[in-house]
């Protein structure tokens, strides 16, 4: 089959680690193709992201995305099950997947003589994944175990991914826990997984990214090879998961038995990235100036200061990573602070924090630092091809642009002391989530989470 263009056959863009212009391709199916090419890499990395999240998932089946990605794994079309592990490590690559809220990845790095033997193990997959009843069963049961050792018997475990959005949203899709709840996952049936796989793994609604030391033209022939004959379905259409921001405090205090102190999580919307870029960046770099480092704000306060917190974060994402969601999304500060100190005490000093913000705003010379040290941080970050490759593909399924991947350090650099102050006025005007975690003898009430897989 041919390929299709889907629009210009290259884009350039600012780029931390000189890369070439990135190539884009559609193929005749609907997938989405991004080719970036890096001859200083003896690697290639590939991933596949498809657009669908613990977000999409269909109430009743809570945890079914993340499921959905254990059964990917677990054989294909032409291979039985634990081959694709034996196919990459037996060429010395890696390989995973993850469950993010708007999107599940598959990837895998591996020499670059083995790129064909990566895009052959991803194309199968995409096309028939094996979908069985022990498969199903047993990767219930595999789920169940990571939400035992991930959040029931880990101090926190629930903190604050699984807690804290049901205080701030109430919608299913942005409310719910992705991770799994125990009884809806024992329920999943293989109707279930087929009708999963039929509605989402479209190709139409996946990006394919390969990055390392590649050909573009050779490539391009290997991709529509392997990917050009999984049949064209329809593609979903995705809804907005938009929700009213809050106008009051909503707050929730939830025991757990294994927590050794007290915590908090403060939770607040962030602007839309999609319409108003500027601003979320500017809610990132607030969140840096709270807690980044010995110097940041909440650092010196809380802790050297006042000493009356034993550790606080701040950030976009409830993952603690920027630009890894579409709207709605989370800006969160979380403290753990020692039992004879209240709460109230703590959030009163956040709250002083931020209102000193939204009246002066960071200087030049401290929002310059920490403009440098994310550069630094992203720089080092997409010298690894496959962190480089997972933000490529993400960023361009999730906004249509994955060269905001490598324009970040600039984006950041370019926001000014009081746009992070505005950040700062954002916060305090609107509405918010307050949850409190006390040291308990009760089981956590809430059994899950969502994170990594595999």
């Amino acid at each position: 089959m041919s390929v299709i263009p889907a629009r210009a056959s290259s884009a350039t863009a600012p780029s931390t680690t000189d890369l070439p212009a990135l190539h884009r391709l559609t193929l005749p199916n609907g997938l989405r193709v991004l080719l970036a090419p890096d001859p200083s890499t003896p690697v290639v990395a590939v991933s596949v992201h498809v657009d669908v999240g613990f977000r999409s998932e269909p109430e009743g089946r809570t945890g079914f995305a993340h499921l959905f990605e254990h059964l990917m794994f677990q054989g294909s079309e032409s291979l039985e099950k634990l081959a694709h592990f034996r196919h990459v490590q037996g060429s010395g690559g890696v390989f995973n997947g993850s469950t993010h809220p708007d999107y599940t990845d598959y990837f895998e790095v591996l020499p670059s003589a083995a790129l064909e033997r990566a895009l052959f193990l991803e194309a199968d997959r995409l096309r028939a994944p094996m979908l069985t009843e022990e498969n199903l069963r047993n990767q219930v049961d595999v789920v169940k175990e990571e939400i035992r050792l991930n959040v029931l018997s880990r101090p926190y475990g629930g903190f604050p991914w699984i807690l804290l959005p049901p205080v701030l949203y109430d919608t299913f899709p942005n409310a719910h826990n992705g991770y799994g709840d125990f009884s809806e996952l024992e329920q999943a049936g293989l109707d279930d997984a087929a009708a999963f796989f039929d509605a989402y793994y479209a190709p139409g609604n996946a990006v394919l990214t390969v990055a390392g030391d590649l050909d573009i033209e050779a490539t391009t022939r290997l991709v529509e090879k392997h990917f050009g004959d999984i049949p064209a379905r329809a593609t979903p259409a995705r809804p907005s998961f938009a929700e009213p921001i809050p106008t009051v405090e909503r707050s929730r205090t939830v025991p757990d038995a294994h927590a050794p102190m007290p915590a908090l999580a403060l939770g607040y919307r962030l602007p839309d990235p999609s319409r108003d870029l500027d601003g979320y960046l500017a809610h990132t770099l607030l969140g840096s100036v709270l807690t980044d480092g010995e110097a940041a704000r909440l650092q010196q306060r809380l802790v050297y200061g006042d000493g009356i917190v034993t550790d606080v974060s701040a950030g976009c994402g409830l993952f603690g990573s920027p630009l890894d969601a579409r709207d709605p999304d989370t800006f969160t500060v979380t403290a753990v602070h020692p039992a004879g100190v209240e709460a109230a005490q703590v959030i009163r000093a956040v709250d002083e924090e931020l209102d000193r913000l939204a009246g002066v705003g960071p200087d030049g010379a401290e929002l310059s630092r920490i403009a440098a040290r994310w550069a630094s941080s992203l720089y080092h970050e997409h010298d690894r091809v496959m962190s480089r490759t997972l933000a490529l593909g993400s960023r361009e399924l999730l906004y249509g642009r994955a060269e905001l991947a490598v324009e970040l350090p600039r984006r950041l650099a370019e926001i000014t002391p009081a746009q992070v102050a505005r950040a700062a006025a954002t916060l305090r005007d609107q509405g918010r989530a307050v949850l409190v975690v006390e040291p308990g003898t009760g089981e956590d009430p809430n059994p899950d989470a969502n994170e990594e897989q595999q």
